[in-house]
């Protein structure tokens, strides 16, 4: 399975990379957030393999969500894909937007990739390893390296969001005391964590479950975890929430195992 996400992350970005070089309209979905070509045809891509490869699994993926079209029962195991996180970056000519697949069961990430088309970084988890990949100019695998989170540094190296920081993460990143701060956008922030280059990622703004999933799952699978602000586990397949939409998360810390401050 993760030889298959690995696949079509890749087919995904080089589509991507395409609209990128050639450029494209920008469109607004109903909650005013950016939408383009590239990520439609991403999306097509990516699910076109997975239901494919594996008919039986549902799939939820960003655009089809924001359409309204959702399993009704996704049952235990589900894929979660985001095609292209990030798009206010893509739309802003920078460079840290990724493509992300991952593999949901019993509410945890368990198999995840994360693609940057435009750096051609690389990284992918499953339970009990994750790796950094390295990617040719053809969009070919040729070379990994395990990766694994890091015992917390003195001062902490604090990743926060690009487009969408809040004065709750300016609070926490000012109570967490000395601390290096890097900006970056989308789902690398976890990635960042996960292979031992930043030791927390907080999250205090809005995300949805294909933002995070397929991140989580690599620094899962590098050592590390995502907490709620109650200190559980952030959980996937979240659905009839109280008081917010389908898939919506709450607010998290996500860091290393040995850089969990509180």
């Amino acid at each position: 399975m993760l030889g298959i996400f690995e696949r079509l992350a890749l087919e995904a970005g080089r589509e991507v990379m395409r609209v990128y070089r050639t450029g494209c309209a920008v469109d607004q979905k109903s909650d005013s957030s950016p939408v383009t070509e590239a990520d439609r045809e991403s999306e097509k891509i990516i699910l076109a393999g997975l239901r494919a490869a594996f008919p039986g699994i549902p799939c939820v993926a960003e655009e089809e969500a924001s359409g309204g079209v959702v399993a009704t029962d996704l049952g235990d195991t589900f894929f979660l894909v985001d095609p292209l996180d990030g798009t206010k970056e893509f739309v802003n000519r920078r460079t840290d937007f990724t493509v992300n697949i991952a593999l949901v069961r019993a509410g945890v990430p368990e198999i995840g990739v994360v693609f940057a088309p435009c750096t051609g970084r690389f990284f992918s988890g499953r339970p009990g390893k994750a790796e950094s990949i390295e990617v040719n100019d053809d969009y070919q695998i040729v070379g990994r390296r395990p990766i694994s989170v890091r015992a917390g540094t003195a001062p902490l190296t604090i990743v926060a969001s690009r487009s969408h920081n809040t004065p709750e993460t300016e609070a926490y990143i000012r109570s967490v005391g000395a601390a290096e701060l890097v900006s970056v956008g989308s789902s690398l922030k976890f990635c960042l964590v996960a292979s031992a280059e930043a030791d927390v990622y907080p999250r205090f703004g809005r995300t949805m479950e294909w933002d995070t999933a397929a991140g989580d799952a690599v620094l899962r699978a590098a050592g590390g975890m995502t907490r709620t602000l109650d200190g559980k586990p952030l959980a996937y397949g979240k659905r009839k929430q109280r008081d917010d939409a389908d898939f919506a998360n709450p607010h998290f810390i996500a860091c290393g195992t040995a850089a969990r401050p509180t």
